[in-house]
């Protein structure tokens, strides 16, 4: 990544970052870009007030989407009165998240849906499920007759 875009990514985070604080009454003193080899967190915020956000891909290190950086900028802002990641940390990240893109500075892209591959095997009817099995404590049913029944009132029917 050279300076450029590095200078403009920051630029740009630390004016939709003044955005959003103000819109929450926060306080940040800096959004900075976080060192080139960090990969294990997108963001970290210090108690100063200080936010830095990863840059780069970890492994391609290319520019991330901003949608992305804006997404983790949310994250940090939070932290500035939540230090936790508890219910109200994340209720509160949300509320962020949300005048984040109605106010149009969070625009993360559609994923495409995946195309419907049907199968073979999916369209045919499917096979009919096995006949349960009664519990062995469960005496046996008595055969259901086919023909004429005779009654046996009296046991002279014979």
């Amino acid at each position: 990544m050279n300076r450029r875009t590095r200078r403009e990514l920051v630029e740009g985070l630390n004016r939709d970052g003044a955005v959003l604080a103000a819109e929450f009454g926060l306080r940040f003193r800096a959004i900075e870009a976080d060192r080139a080899n960090a990969v294990s967190r997108y963001g970290i915020c210090y108690s100063d007030g200080t936010i830095r956000i990863r840059l780069r891909h970890a492994t391609t290190g290319r520019p991330l989407k901003y949608s992305s950086l804006v997404n983790t900028l949310c994250h940090e802002l939070a932290h500035l009165k939540h230090f936790d990641h508890g219910p109200r940390f994340k209720a509160f990240y949300l509320r962020i998240l949300a005048v984040a893109r109605s106010r149009g500075i969070y625009r993360p892209a559609r994923r495409p849906s995946a195309p419907v591959v049907r199968s073979p095997e999916a369209t045919r009817a499917p096979e009919p499920a096995p006949p349960r099995r009664r519990p062995r404590d469960t005496p046996p049913k008595p055969p259901v007759p086919t023909g004429p029944i005779q009654l046996d009132l009296f046991g002279l029917a014979r």
